[in-house]
């Protein structure tokens, strides 16, 4: 049966706040975007639940959370009624592709009434539990593979200290430039588009936020797909050299987190207006090097003192800009490119085994 995604839950909210956590102590769970944050003494559910992010770099993140428990004001959560299981109702939301309904010019945001209306096939509770068993297994097989791609990324890190030293305290003494040295572009903010906009037969995709963070390259398949004329494609459409930066978060930890463009990335994907582009002069550096770097700690503390930080962290344009970045001869940073892609071998393997 064909239904409405409001014909089987209810919305609700809460006003809890990150910071009401902190200092808190009792047995019930508080959950945020990036999952369990602390206890409190009381619950706002009795029943499991589904959890979505409505703000910042973790917008559209889906999750189930258990009976007893809570979610801080960040986060959305969808009440199943009687013919849905919780665990049904997370993977339909979790592969709605939420973007195309993400709206607010500065701080990404997602609304339930947006989004009530998306259909998809209702089970029977029978069916239900038997979609749950395949996925379930499906997911365990993924995250399995999901750790050692983090074993991956931890030997690519391991590479890069053994290559160029920790950039705290640049053991081989490389040069220290500013980061405006190593771009070849016009550095600026993305795309817009209205909500509305959005349609599956549009002649453009569009990176956005959930896209670009906590990854070596930009995530360029399934994007959400919209309309754009022949000026904003020549002003936003993407290119490998292009380096792009979260521009808000949740915590300032996600603040400016970035990913760079794959080289094999088609024509016609643009980036969205919460992600501001770096466009990188290749004759001076090499995307994969500066991703990594922008990983360290030495990079994301100066990035994170820019930030600024009131009911979101964000940052501007300029906050980027002042960073400094170590800068070692091209070559060496083409010897850690070819390291990268021995590497990305690895992981090719990876992203086929879990399709």
């Amino acid at each position: 049966m064909r239904v409405k995604l409001e014909y089987v839950c209810e919305r609700g909210s809460s006003n809890l706040k990150q910071s009401d956590v902190v200092y808190s102590t009792g047995k019930y769970p508080v959950y945020g975007a990036a999952g369990h944050i602390g206890n409190v003494g009381f619950y706002h559910q009795e029943k499991p639940y589904v959890a979505v992010v409505k703000d910042g770099a973790g917008i559209g993140r889906t999750t189930i959370c258990p009976a007893y428990s809570s979610v801080i004001g960040t986060m959305q959560y969808l009440l199943p009624k009687e013919n849905v299981l919780p665990e049904y109702l997370c993977y339909v939301v979790r592969y709605m592709h939420l973007e195309k309904y993400f709206t607010g010019a500065t701080i990404p945001h997602i609304y339930f009434k947006d989004y009530k209306n998306e259909q998809f096939n209702l089970d029977t509770l029978d069916k239900q539990e038997e979609i749950i068993d395949i996925l379930g297994k499906c997911e365990r097989i993924i995250a399995e593979k999901e750790r050692e791609k983090l074993k991956l990324d931890n030997l690519i890190k391991a590479r890069f200290v053994e290559m160029f030293g920790d950039p705290n305290l640049n053991p081989f003494g490389w040069k220290i430039v500013n980061i405006s040295e190593v771009v070849g572009g016009k550095v600026s903010n993305g795309f817009f588009a209205k909500r509305d906009d959005y349609c599956d037969d549009g002649n453009v995709s569009v990176l956005g936020v959930a896209n670009i963070v906590n990854r070596m390259y930009s995530k360029v398949d399934e994007l959400p797909k919209t309309n754009a004329d022949s000026k904003d494609v020549e002003k936003y459409e993407v290119k490998y050299g292009d380096m792009l930066f979260c521009r808000s978060s949740l915590v300032a930890e996600g603040i400016g987190k970035a990913s760079i463009v794959p080289e094999d990335v088609q024509n016609g994907v643009l980036f969205e207006c919460h992600v501001i582009r770096l466009p990188l002069d290749l004759e001076k550096c090499v995307p994969e090097f500066m991703q990594t770097l922008s990983t360290m700690d030495f990079f994301r503390n100066q990035v994170i003192a820019q930030s600024k930080t009131a009911t979101m962290t964000t940052i501007g344009q300029d906050g980027i800009l002042k960073s400094d970045i170590i800068l070692p001869p091209i070559e060496k940073q083409r010897e850690f490119y070819h390291f990268i892609k021995q590497v990305d071998k690895s992981k090719f393997i990876y992203r086929y085994a879990i399709k």
